[in-house]
């Protein structure tokens, strides 16, 4: 085993559990070709966040609409979250690219910046084996000073880190954790049963809905988007599931599965989720609805549906 003597643990205990908000992006004026961030915007939503009792923040994630971002967007987020944070919790920094000289600048920024961990996705567009994924993480662990957690989208990525990968990257230097968003009960229990012999390894899971049902099965919290609108309705989740307390747990499932019911499945499938999310948190007075394009903005009629859907919500 490769011991990570390198990497630094100066905020985070391991394993990390609990949840995590993959923060949205707050956009001042998004239907341009580079959009301009939102500061205040962000600033309002990591105090929110923050106040719910949140376990971490992990930035440039699909919730946060990273693959639509340019660099210098990225950074300046990095710069202003932990600058902000300030090591009140734990951030985590996606630095998920298609080449890898910009993983590693992304990486770079994050270090200077004062983030806790990484965090990254297989490279998308082509497909890749699992021997290039692996090959991939071997050629940037040894590059990085900061924990590295894989994230797992294969519906996204057209690659999936399977579980016997996720083993061997446990073994190179700095990799800690997983974030499985597949929604796959069958993929979950193998990775976790192949992390037997590595309790220190964090695995969470990116399905808000399933939070209850992937815990059971092993994983150890949730990265989940909601947690941006009502920080503290999944931050109770994860307590009342950590301490078996079953009844109150699936009540609170259910309040979580309400509120994608009601603020997630208008307008287009493929960006549902992140338009919804941000309308929502427009009606909360968080941030403005703007998505990053090429996603349009609501229409009138689409936003007031997931108005009528986020006043049912008891938020």
């Amino acid at each position: 085993m490769i011991i990570d003597t390198n990497v630094q643990w100066e905020n985070m205990q391991r394993p990390l559990r609990g949840i995590l908000t993959p923060l949205a992006t707050p956009l001042a004026s998004s239907q341009q070709a580079e959009p301009s961030l939102d500061a205040a915007g962000l600033e309002r939503l990591l105090e929110h966040v923050i106040s719910g009792s949140v376990h971490g923040i992990f930035l440039l994630g699909s919730t946060g609409e990273f693959p639509s971002l340019g660099r210098e967007m990225r950074q300046e987020i990095i710069r202003r979250t932990c600058t902000q944070v300030n090591r009140r919790v734990p951030v985590l920094v996606g630095i998920t690219d298609t080449a890898i000289s910009e993983t590693l600048r992304l990486a770079d920024t994050a270090v200077e910046a004062g983030a806790d961990a990484l965090v990254l996705a297989a490279p998308y567009y082509f497909q890749h084996s699992q021997e290039d994924l692996f090959r991939y993480l071997e050629l940037i662990t040894g590059k990085l000073s900061l924990p590295l957690f894989l994230y797992n989208i294969p519906h996204l990525t057209k690659t999936s880190f399977e579980p016997e990968t996720v083993r061997r990257a446990a073994d190179l230097p700095g990799v800690v954790g997983l974030k499985d968003s597949t929604g796959d009960f069958v993929y979950l229990e193998k990775t976790v049963e192949l992390m037997r012999d590595r309790p220190e390894f964090t695995i969470l899971i990116g399905p808000e809905e399933m939070l209850l049902e992937c815990m059971k099965r092993g994983a150890i919290g949730g990265v989940c988007g909601g947690s941006n609108l009502n920080p503290k309705l999944f931050v109770e989740l994860y307590n009342a599931i950590a301490r078996g307390d079953w009844q109150h747990a699936e009540a609170l499932q259910e309040r979580v599965n309400q509120m994608g019911r009601a603020l997630y499945h208008t307008g287009f499938p493929g960006g549902s989720y992140q338009r919804g999310i941000k309308a929502a948190l427009a009606l909360a007075g968080l941030c403005g609805p703007e998505p990053a394009p090429p996603f349009a903005p609501f229409s009138q009629e689409e936003y007031a549906l997931v108005e009528k859907g986020y006043r049912s919500l008891k938020i």
